[in-house]
């Protein structure tokens, strides 16, 4: 259930002063530190990691790297390489490490697909593809080939951009056909589509038209940011997109989740993934007392 409005203004205003008077130590001293977005969280502070699962919380990311992770948190990682100079024996680490620890699925760029499924095979690891990404100015028909080409290349999962640019001039119609699209071409092949709309760009009138964008073409989730824009996941853009699709689709908080009070919120908020589409992020250093 979606908690009501006052109770969403409330969660984003303990967030916002969280936020703002937050530290935790660093692990073998006594000074207080700001969190680093250390990437390895499930590693450092299962227990930690383990209360935001336990609050709802279907699936969380690591970056490469990330070993001696729990099996109980390991199986909700989203394994991730986007940045543009990954080379192909990154691609093979990272699909070693996800099949190692048993996570849940490894997203990568659409180059290496055919690579992630083939090392992927007969394993409990999905593959997920970026599409149109990270600017989300591609032409559709160039979106639907790179969907139709990775979904036949083994991808379970599409992350798609929105076109911004559109949507802010207010071009509704191309929008959505657009959404609508590529959710064809990847529903046809068996897999769910997430519509990355980049919420650091937009106002909140636009973020919640995206989101009515997605849900009307029958997109799967909305997803809050690529993690190449301005800025990622906040507690405040959770909520609108949560109220923007009444439940009918999934949200992602991608990025900047740096404790588990505030990942647990944004949960309350509406978000049923959480993680980041680039350099993968571990959800919330969650040291609300010492980890």
């Amino acid at each position: 259930m979606l908690p009501s409005e006052s109770q969403v203004q409330e969660i984003t205003r303990a967030i916002v002063e969280a936020l703002n008077q937050y530290t935790v130590p660093l692990a073998g001293t006594a000074e207080p530190h700001a969190c680093t977005n250390c990437q390895i969280c499930a590693q450092k502070c299962p227990d930690d990691v383990r209360r935001i699962l336990g609050a709802g919380a279907a699936r969380i990311s690591a970056r490469s790297g990330v070993s001696a992770v729990p099996q109980d948190i390991a199986k909700f990682i989203d394994h991730t390489i986007l940045k543009p100079e990954a080379t192909p024996s990154e691609i093979e680490k990272l699909c070693a490490e996800a099949k190692e620890y048993r996570f849940a699925a490894v997203c990568v760029n659409p180059p290496y697909i055919k690579l992630c499924a083939s090392l992927l095979r007969g394993t409990e690891v999905a593959v997920c593809a970026v599409v149109g990404f990270p600017l989300g100015a591609h032409t559709t028909p160039v979106k639907v080939f790179e969907t139709r080409q990775a979904v036949a290349d083994g991808a379970r999962e599409i992350d798609m951009v929105i076109n911004i640019g559109a949507l802010k001039a207010k071009q509704f119609d191309f929008v959505r056909d657009d959404i609508r699209a590529v959710g064809d071409a990847t529903h046809a092949g068996g897999a769910i589509l997430k519509v990355i709309i980049e919420a650091a760009l937009l106002t909140d009138d636009e973020k919640v038209r995206a989101c009515e964008l997605a849900k009307q073409a029958g997109a799967d989730f909305v997803k809050t940011s690529t993690g190449f824009g301005p800025g990622g996941a906040t507690a405040h853009d959770v909520a609108l997109m949560a109220r923007a699709v009444s439940g009918e689709l999934g949200v992602k908080a991608a990025g900047g989740i740096r404790n588990y009070e505030q990942a647990q919120a944004m949960i309350h908020a509406g978000a049923t993934r959480i993680g980041a589409s680039a350099g993968v992020k571990i959800v919330a250093e969650a040291r609300g007392g010492k980890a």
